[in-house]
């Protein structure tokens, strides 16, 4: 969803676990789909009810189960209810303000981080919350609007394609995390597109624009260092503490995408830097511009100010003044102003002031 202030107030004075959505609504369907695997086939269903999924839970040695749009409380207390989920989980679920997370609930483990995309039509970063549940036999993923970026893990599971299918549930939380992680990559790629046109245009321009656009896209680096930098922890706490979900041998899975985090962080640290040095370079361009208009300007003064004295002087008309009655005083005047024009413009090039 769009960024914006989400409003908590809803939720103050009301006891933990609550569910109250708080978020953006993104329609009025929410769609539940499940892919129920094993090593030889796999079934790929959208669900009309939640109850609908009790009996693939058991008849599958793998469940992935994925919901979009979590505005609609009564179907996740059912969700709640068939995955024997804790009150505050399913209160986190519903609340698309937390900030990435990990959490060990001994039968399973509640993880949260945040998906971006790039809206080309609006030329912003989109983030929406994304939810995910690593049980025994099962996988949960919660998303705020309908699509996502796990179409390529679907696609590996239903060709089965590598070694995805012989896999236990915390493989296919590792594929689900790499999937948001690499996305980033694509995030940052039109990021920086955009911060090499403005390099472009700073250097040769100045205007409103160009400081209002740079304010934009400092802002939108902000964000995404905001949604990025906590996910870090996250890996980090998924690969070094001792999860019983999860089986040593896929910890290498997580490093790896915890080294892809790191990738993205430097490069959002890298945009920043450049946001920053390209806030100076804006700025000392206009000081540039600034200070050649000053210095024109000053040497027009300059110039002016003793043929304005001169004027002054002739134009004071006392009685005695002998150049008043030169025949030709009014020529030789402007000839002696002109000559003394041209002589200070010459030594103002000479000098290299002007």
């Amino acid at each position: 969803m769009r960024r914006g202030i989400k409003r908590r107030s809803r939720k103050a004075g009301l006891p933990p676990g609550t569910l109250v959505h708080i978020g953006e609504r993104t329609g009025d369907r929410t769609r539940v789909r499940v892919l129920a695997y094993d090593e030889n086939s796999c079934t790929d269903r959208e669900l009309d009810s939640i109850a609908d999924a009790a009996g693939l839970l058991g008849q599958s040695r793998m469940l992935w189960m994925n919901i979009d749009a979590v505005h609609d409380v009564a179907l996740m207390e059912q969700v709640g209810k068939l995955f024997n989920l804790h009150p505050l989980v399913l209160e986190d679920l519903v609340n698309t303000d937390q900030r990435p997370k990990v959490e060990d609930y001994g039968d399973y483990a509640f993880v949260v981080l945040k998906q971006l995309s790039y809206d080309d039509a609006a030329g912003e970063v989109v983030s929406e919350q994304v939810s995910l549940i690593l049980g025994r036999n099962f996988v949960l993923s919660v998303g705020e609007r309908e699509g996502d970026v796990f179409d390529q893990v679907r696609d590996r599971l239903r060709n089965a394609k590598g070694r995805i299918r012989g896999q236990s549930s915390d493989y296919l939380v590792y594929r689900l995390l790499d999937a948001v992680v690499d996305h980033y990559f694509l995030v940052l790629e039109k990021l920086g597109d955009r911060i090499e046109v403005l390099e472009d245009r700073v250097i040769g321009e100045t205007s409103a624009e160009i400081l209002r656009e740079i304010d934009r896209i400092k802002r939108e680096m902000l964000f995404v260092r905001r949604s990025v930098w906590p996910l870090r922890e996250v890996l980090t706490e998924l690969e070094h503490e001792e999860y019983e979900l999860i089986d040593p041998r896929t910890e290498i899975y997580f490093r790896d995408v915890y080294d892809h985090t790191i990738q993205v962080i430097d490069t959002v640290e890298t945009y920043r830097d450049l946001l920053a040095g390209m806030m100076d370079l804006y700025q000392s361009n206009v000081n540039l511009r600034l200070n050649t208009v000053m210095k024109v300007l000053t040497v027009i003064s300059t110039i002016f100010l003793p043929l304005t004295f001169l004027a002054g002087v002739w134009g004071m008309n006392f009685v005695n003044m002998p150049e008043l009655y030169q025949a030709n005083g009014y020529f030789v005047a402007l000839g002696f102003m002109a000559v003394l024009a041209v002589s200070m413009v010459w030594f103002f090039k000479h000098k290299g002031w002007m």
